[in-house]
C-alpha cells in the first residue's frame, strides 16, 4: 500500500467513528428501521465498529514492517497556528497495536451489545456513546501533537462515565414508580462509582495539562516527533524532573499505579460488561502508552530521575493487587468476582509500569507486550464473568461457590472451560500472552539501564516474581471455587456458551494463544520502534 492510501486508512479510522455516534443518533431511515428500532441502532453500531476494524486491519496490512520505527500515514496540517499545534496523525510499531486491538474489542462490545441489549436509556445513546469512547482511544493512539493528545484524552472520560452512571449495575436497574430502597442503595453506589471515576481521572488530567504545556512552551513546539528526535536537548534537567512529575501522575492515575488506582475496582463492578471490557482492554493502556509516547523520548533525565520510584510503586502494585485479590476470594469474605479481576488489573498494569521503569528495550518491549496480552485476557474474563452473572444471577464468589453454586464444569462446561482458560492465561502460563510480557519485564529488571541501582532493581524484581505465585493462587482458587464442586441434583443447568458468545470471545481466545506462541511477531513489530524512542539504545 502506498503511503497515501496509509495516510487516509488512519485519517478514516479515528474520524469515522465519529461520524458514526452522530449518525446512531439521527432517526433511522424507514428502510433500516425494521420491526425494532432499538435493534436498528445496535446494528449501525456493529456495523460501524465492523468498518473501523476493517480499516485496522487495512492500516495492518500495509503497514511497513521493515521500517517499524518509522511513522507511518503521516497526516501533518496547521491547525492553531498563534499556538504551534497542529493536527499531526501517525502509526509506528508502537501505536500500531494498540489501535488494532481498541478496534477489535470494540467492536466485540458492539456485536455483544446486538444480541444481549444492555439494560439501561435508549440504545441510541449508548451507541454513540461507545462510538465516541473508540474515537477518543483511536484518537489517543494516533495523534502526535501533545495539545491533540490531551484532547483525545479527555474525549474519553465523559462517555466512560455516563455508560458506568446509566448502563451500569447490571441486573439491579431502577425501574417502576416505587424502587426499594435496596434498588436505591444500588443506583446510588453505581452513581458514587461513576463520580469517583470522573473525579479521579480528570483531577489527573488537569495535572497532566500543566507538564504537557510546559515541555511545549520551553521547547517552542507541541509536535511529538520533533521533541523525540530532540531528546529533551531543548529541555533543562529541572523543567524535565517537573514535567515528568506532573505528566506521570495524570498518567499513572490511568494506568492504574499503586496507590492511585482506588477509583478502578469500584468502577469495573458498577459498569456494564461492555464498559468494564473497553476500560480493562483499552483505556488503561492510555496511560502506559503515553508514558512510553511521551515521557521516555522527550523528557529522558526526568524519566531517569523517576524511575527507580516508579518501579518500586509498580512492585507496591503487583503485591497489593494480589493480595487483595486473596482476600476476595477467601470463602466468607464476601468477594465479588468481577471486583476480584478489577484487583488483579493493577498488579498485572503493575508489571507494565515495571517494565517501563526499566528503561531498556527488553523492558519496555515487555510492558507493551504485556498491554496488548492483559487487553485480550482481561476483556476475554470480563466478558465472561457477565455470561456468569447473567446466567446465575450473581458474581458473589460465596453464592457462585455454595451449595447449589455454579459448579461450572457441571452445569455450563463450555463456559467453565473458557474461564479456565482466561484464569491461566492471566496468571502467565508459558506458552499463553500473559507470560511473555510479565517475563520480559523482570529479565529488564534483571539489568536496568545504565545509571540506576541494580541491587534495587534486582529486589523488585525477586518481589514481582513473588506476585507471580500469588496471582497463580488466587486465580486458581477462583476456578476450584466457581468451576468445580458437586453439581447437586437441585442445581439448575445453566445454558451453555450461546453462538454469538462463541463469535465474541474466539478472536480473543485465538489471539492470546498466537501471541503466546508466536511472541516475536509483535516483538519484531515494537522493538526497533522502543529503541528508537530510548535515543537509539
Amino acid at each position: 500500500m502506498n503511503a497515501t492510501a496509509l495516510q487516509y486508512a488512519l485519517v478514516a479510522l479515528v474520524v469515522l467513528p465519529l461520524l458514526g455516534a452522530i449518525g446512531a443518533l439521527l432517526p433511522a431511515p424507514p428502510g433500516l428501521k425494521g420491526r425494532d428500532p432499538d435493534q436498528a441502532v445496535l446494528r449501525h453500531g456493529v456495523s460501524v465498529t465492523g468498518a473501523v476494524l476493517l480499516l485496522s486491519i487495512v492500516l495492518a496490512a500495509g503497514f511497513d514492517y521493515g521500517h517499524s520505527a518509522r511513522m507511518q500515514g503521516t497526516t501533518d496540517l496547521s491547525w492553531i497556528p498563534a499556538l504551534h499545534i497542529r493536527i499531526h496523525l501517525g502509526v509506528d510499531g508502537v501505536s500500531l497495536p494498540l489501535i488494532v486491538l481498541t478496534a477489535l474489542l470494540t467492536f466485540l462490545c458492539a456485536l455483544h451489545a446486538y444480541f444481549k441489549t444492555p439494560e439501561g436509556p435508549t440504545p441510541k445513546a449508548f451507541v454513540a456513546l461507545l462510538l465516541v469512547l473508540e474515537a477518543g482511544t483511536l484518537g489517543t493512539f494516533a495523534v502526535l501533537d501533545l495539545m491533540l493528545f490531551f484532547l483525545a484524552f479527555e474525549m474519553v472520560l465523559i462517555p466512560m462515565y455516563f455508560l458506568i452512571a446509566r448502563w451500569g449495575g447490571e441486573g439491579s436497574p431502577v425501574s417502576g414508580h416505587h424502587p426499594s430502597e435496596e434498588v436505591l442503595r444500588a443506583r446510588s453506589w453505581v452513581d458514587r462509582a461513576a463520580f469517583r471515576f470522573i473525579l479521579y481521572t480528570l483531577l489527573g488530567s488537569v495535572v497532566m495539562l500543566l507538564g504537557l504545556l510546559l515541555i511545549g512552551l520551553k521547547a517552542g513546539t507541541f509536535d511529538m516527533v520533533a521533541l523525540a528526535t530532540d531528546n529533551g536537548s531543548k529541555l533543562s534537567h529541572s523543567t524535565q524532573i517537573i514535567a515528568v512529575l506532573a505528566i506521570g501522575l495524570g498518567l499513572a492515575v490511568k494506568a492504574p499505579m499503586w496507590p492511585l488506582h482506588s477509583w478502578l475496582p469500584d468502577a469495573h463492578t458498577a459498569a456494564p460488561t461492555t464498559g468494564s471490557v473497553l476500560l480493562a482492554g483499552v483505556l488503561l493502556k492510555m496511560g502506559t502508552y503515553g508514558l512510553v509516547r511521551i515521557v521516555l523520548p522527550i523528557a529522558p533525565q526526568g524519566a531517569h530521575f523517576f524511575a527507580p520510584y516508579l518501579a518500586a510503586f509498580a512492585v507496591v502494585g503487583i503485591l497489593y493487587g494480589s493480595l487483595a485479590c486473596l482476600a476476595l476470594g477467601r470463602k466468607g469474605n464476601g468477594g465479588d468476582l468481577k471486583r476480584l479481576i478489577a484487583y488483579s488489573s493493577v498488579g498485572h498494569m503493575g508489571f507494565v509500569l515495571l517494565g517501563i521503569a526499566t528503561l531498556t528495550p527488553t523492558g519496555v518491549n515487555g510492558a507493551l507486550f504485556a498491554n496488548i496480552a492483559h487487553g485480550l485476557i482481561t476483556g476475554l474474563l470480563f466478558f465472561l464473568v457477565g455470561a456468569v452473572k447473567e446466567r446465575y444471577g450473581s458474581t458473589d464468589l460465596d453464592q457462585l461457590a455454595g451449595d447449589g453454586g455454579a459448579a461450572l464444569y457441571g452445569t455450563a462446561p463450555r463456559l467453565g472451560g473458557l474461564l479456565a482458560f482466561g484464569a491461566v492465561a492471566s496468571l502467565g502460563l508459558p506458552g499463553l500472552a500473559g507470560f511473555w510480557g510479565e517475563m520480559l519485564a523482570m529479565f529488564g529488571s534483571f539489568h536496568p539501564a545504565a545509571g540506576l541501582s541494580r541491587p534495587a532493581y534486582l529486589t523488585f524484581m525477586a518481589l514481582a516474581a513473588f506476585g507471580t505465585l500469588l496471582t497463580a493462587a488466587y486465580l486458581l482458587g477462583v476456578v476450584r471455587r466457581v468451576c468445580m464442586g458437586d453439581r447437586r441434583a437441585e442445581t439448575v443447568r445453566l445454558a451453555d456458551v450461546r453462538g454469538f458468545e462463541f463469535a465474541t470471545w474466539s478472536p480473543l481466545v485465538a489471539l492470546t494463544v498466537l501471541a503466546g506462541l508466536w511472541p516475536a511477531a509483535l516483538l519484531g513489530l515494537t522493538d526497533p520502534a522502543v529503541r528508537t524512542l530510548l535515543g537509539g539504545h
